[in-house]
């Protein structure tokens, strides 16, 4: 069985790829701070697939503990590296922040493992290294525009690094995958979207107003260059986005991969606005959302959603979940949250 290193294990996306890497037959040890996740999703990762996988907490701004870390853990195969702070809009007004969580953390995980024989990794990236794009849909091949935000700089920068050090340090082999928007929740309502505080993304606001939890959702704009002024934007299903990570990581272990640093876009190839978002709730839910409009937010781009194609046929990967299927399973699991808690 390989041994698979998650780090951000428990917060939204990767706690769905743990799952599906433990459905796949790997032994999964997760890395978490628990900064933006808790511990009890351990439980609802056990409770889906019947195993408690490994957990250490660790913050990989502790460079003394992470190396005694990956001194314990020599016979690791492959890492998917989730850890990192990742809302636009806080990047925004706080900055270092996100470039000393999101960097120096990445630099770290690759001193420990880039003298390794052979090592598989996945980074997660997003769609925002494209910055605006000059077309849609956006293809692997867009040119990379200024990022708009901070967050969106420090993907960038992290794909730098990795590009870089792959190519000096020959037994690694990355993958990064750009991330459009996920939402959704796993089906078992067991595991799902856990933002702390006020939520940065729109999806957890939506149904948080939905519940009562929020008086009101404001969308940022209806000024826009798009049909109905608001911005588009491309919505994964979280399953679907935890799934492709898996694929991604089979194919550097199976030595399918044709250079040693690769990027595939993740995403469904349709864009849809936040006034389509809010309608397709409404229909699944049966829910009438109080929102208002407000000016634009920084660090906004007016559009972006995936070319798909290279990750259809490269890696044999496509998302199946429709937008109200994934709005459904979101609604599912505000409404479980709330009734447990």
């Amino acid at each position: 069985m390989k041994k698979i290193i998650v780090t951000g294990g428990l917060g939204y996306i990767g706690s769905h790829t743990v799952v599906e890497l433990q459905l796949a037959g790997f032994e999964v040890v997760i890395i978490d701070n628990l900064s933006n996740a808790s511990a009890d999703v351990l439980s609802g990762i056990k409770n889906i697939t019947g195993i408690q996988p490994q957990f250490e907490k660790l913050d990989l701004r502790d460079k003394a503990t992470t190396i005694s870390f990956f001194e314990k853990h020599q016979n690791i195969e492959g890492i998917i590296h989730f850890a990192a702070s990742k809302a636009v809009g806080e990047s925004v007004t706080n900055p270092l922040l996100y470039y000393e969580n999101n960097i120096s953390t990445l630099i770290t995980v690759l001193q420990q493992i880039q003298h390794k024989e052979n090592i598989s990794f996945i980074f997660s990236s997003s769609c925002t290294v494209y910055g605006q794009a000059e077309k849609m849909p956006i293809s692997e091949n867009a040119s990379i525009q200024k990022a708009f935000s901070p967050y969106g700089n420090t993907k960038q920068i992290g794909e730098e690094i990795l590009q870089d050090t792959a190519q000096i340090a020959k037994g690694l082999q990355v993958i990064s995958l750009r991330y459009f928007n996920p939402i959704g929740a796993h089906s078992s309502t067991e595991i799902g979207e856990l933002p702390g505080g006020v939520p940065q993304n729109l999806v957890p606001f939506i149904t948080q107003t939905a519940i009562g939890l929020r008086q009101q959702l404001s969308v940022f704009g209806n000024d826009y260059p798009t049909e109905d002024g608001t911005c588009i934007r491309d919505y994964i299903h979280v399953v679907d986005l935890a799934k492709a990570h898996v694929i991604a990581l089979k194919r550097l272990l199976n030595k399918q991969h044709k250079t040693s640093f690769e990027v595939f876009n993740i995403g469904t190839g349709t864009g849809s606005s936040v006034l389509e978002v809010i309608e397709s709730f409404e229909r699944v839910s049966q829910q009438k959302l109080n929102y208002k409009i407000v000016n634009r937010r920084e660090g906004d781009v007016i559009s972006a959603y995936a070319d798909t194609t290279k990750a259809n046929t490269v890696l044999g990967w496509k998302a199946t979940s429709t937008l109200d299927e994934a709005m459904l399973s979101a609604w599912k699991w505000e409404q479980k949250i709330r009734k447990t808690n």
